[in-house]
Parts: structure tokens; sequence; C-alpha cells
């Protein structure tokens, strides 16, 4: 009887240590679990629950199932015509095999590397035998556009002779893919080498696209040029505008004096007709007077202007010594 409690105690301390040693184990939502036996792949589980495993021997490696993003490195590329750009890419990817990627990769850390290999060399691959322009647009709407830049002068006139100044025509060139067909491009050469990994790359998009520092300066130049094309547009209309109103002044200027020149040489003559007039009229009523008067009048005139008078003895100064000039 002892013997069979002894026993019996043995086998319950022998299952409380087998229990407490794991051979329960959780796959949770989302995830999967490889069981590995010596190296050896003994069973996949993909379905959420409480599985079952050997003590000591079985080791469960999980892994998940959820869609997963990669982000890398944005890289230096030269596209087809030469030109450097950024390239900031990223990608969505699952493991389609579970035996297959702890085979080939075993853990995430190997996976992402793997990634950063494939998908690198995608990108690099797709972008560099294609042009710029393939890679920042992605339709041809921009040829099909009608919107243009406008300058407002304040007049229809000035308007139209500024549009003119400043309106260059523009040629975009045409596309033959577009940035969304590089990214199908970029996903079917990956997804070539993925498979072997365990790996299923479901898209891979270019997230940023931006000049490098030698392309960046070009842009620069070319776009303050265009602004100072339509800057010395503005100032060369301006200068005529200038020209324009100032001769119109110089005209109405000389319109104006020739007008008032013509009337004071009006009033001027009648002016002098009318003197005249007067002058006669007192000259016969009164010869004498007329004649002192006159004289007196130029007195007033010259007299003040002499620095030295050195004689008064001429017929000028006749008035000076007697009313009646003699």
């Amino acid at each position: 009887m002892k013997k069979l409690i002894g026993v019996g105690v043995a086998i319950l301390v022998l299952v409380v240590v087998i229990f407490l040693m794991g051979p329960l184990y959780v796959v949770a939502e989302g995830r999967q679990a490889v069981v590995v036996r010596f190296g050896q792949i003994i069973k996949v589980d993909t379905d959420a629950g409480l599985k079952f495993k050997m003590p000591f021997i079985d080791n469960v490696v999980i892994y998940s199932k959820k869609i997963m993003a990669w982000d890398g490195e944005a890289q230096r590329i030269p596209t087809r015509e030469n030109q450097f750009i950024w390239v900031d890419a990223t990608a969505r990817w699952r493991i389609s095999d579970p035996v297959i990627f702890y085979q080939a990769v075993s853990d995430m850390n190997g996976a992402y590397s793997k990634l950063d290999d494939v998908i690198d060399s995608a990108v690099r691959t797709v972008i560099s035998s294609n042009y710029l322009r393939e890679a920042v647009r992605n339709t041809n709407g921009i040829t099909e556009s009608t919107t243009r830049e406008t300058f407002e002068t304040g007049d229809a006139e000035g308007s139209d002779s500024l549009r003119q100044l400043t309106q260059t025509a523009v040629s975009y060139e045409i596309i033959e893919k577009g940035r969304r067909q590089l990214s199908t491009d970029m996903l079917n050469i990956a997804r070539q080498l993925t498979p072997e990994y365990g790996i299923e790359i479901i898209d891979v998009v270019p997230r940023q696209i931006r000049y490098s520092q030698e392309l960046t300066e070009s842009v620069y130049k070319r776009m303050i040029a265009e602004r100072s094309q339509i800057a010395q547009a503005f100032r060369s209309h301006g200068e005529g505008k200038k020209a324009e109103w100032l001769g119109k002044q110089e005209n109405e200027k000389r319109a104006i004096l020739s007008k008032a020149y013509e009337e004071a040489e009006t009033i001027k003559g009648l002016a002098d007709a009318q003197a005249t007039s007067i002058y006669a009229g007192a000259y016969s009523r009164d010869r004498a007077f007329f004649d002192f008067w006159r004289a007196t009048e130029s007195y007033k005139q010259t007299l003040p202007t002499f620095n030295k008078t050195l004689t008064t003895d001429m017929d000028y100064f006749r008035y000076l010594y007697s009313p009646r000039g003699r």
C-alpha cells in the first residue's frame, strides 16, 4: 500500500513538473506558431487558441500573421537623365509561409535585413531606368491645364501689353508610365525575390521624392530667373507708361503755354493800341503838357539808375530847370 502511495506521489510530482515546464502554449489572434523539435519543424499552428507541445524538447517560435510595414532609408539615386534625387520608399508585407520564413531568415531582424536588400535594390533599379518626370508625376493632366498666371495693371490696354511681356510658352514632357506604374514595377521586381524567404510583399510606394542639393539649386535658379524676367517686364512696362505720361504732360504744357502766350500777346496788343490811342488824344489836346509828363515819367525810370551824373546840360534834362522845358 505504501508503495502505491509513493508511486502515485511520484507520478503526481512528475505531472506537476511537466506542466510547470510548459506543455501548453497560446497562439493569439493575428499570430502563428512554428513548433521545432531538435531543429526540425514538426508543425505550424495558424489558428488562435490553446496548443500542446512536448515539454523540454519542443521549441515554439511565434510570428505575426498581420500586414506589417517596412520603412527604408532615403537613397540618393540618379535618374535616366543623370539627375540625382532622394527617394524614400515604404512597403507593406506579411509572412506568407512560416516554414520557409523560419528556415530562411529565422527572426524579424533577419526579415527586415532581407527586405532592405530586396526593396532598396528594386527602387534603385526602377528609378535609375526612368526619367525624372516619370517619378514625380502620375498623369499628363498638367499638359491639359489652361490655368495661367495673370497680372493686373488697372487698365485693359496695360494688362494686355504686360501679359504679352510676361507670358511665356510652357511645354511639359509627356510621361509614359508615371509614378503609380513605377511603384508597380518596384513591386514586381521585389516579388520575384521574396518568396524564397517566405515573405509576400503587398505594395511598394515611394513615400517622398525630393531633389538633391545640386538639382534644388538649379531649380531655384530657374525660378529666380523666371521671376526676374517677370519683374523686368513690370519695370519695362512702368518705364514705358512713365515716358508716355511724361510725353502727354509735356505736350499739354506746351499747348497751355502756347495758348497763354497767344492770349497775352493779344491782350498786350489791345493794351498798346489803347495806350497809343490815349497818348494820341492827350497829345492832341495839350502837346506841351504831354511832353512834360512823358519827360518826368522818363526821369523816374532813369535817374535812380545813374551812379554818377557828370552833366545835365543836354536837351533830355531841359525840364529840370524850367517847367516850360526852355
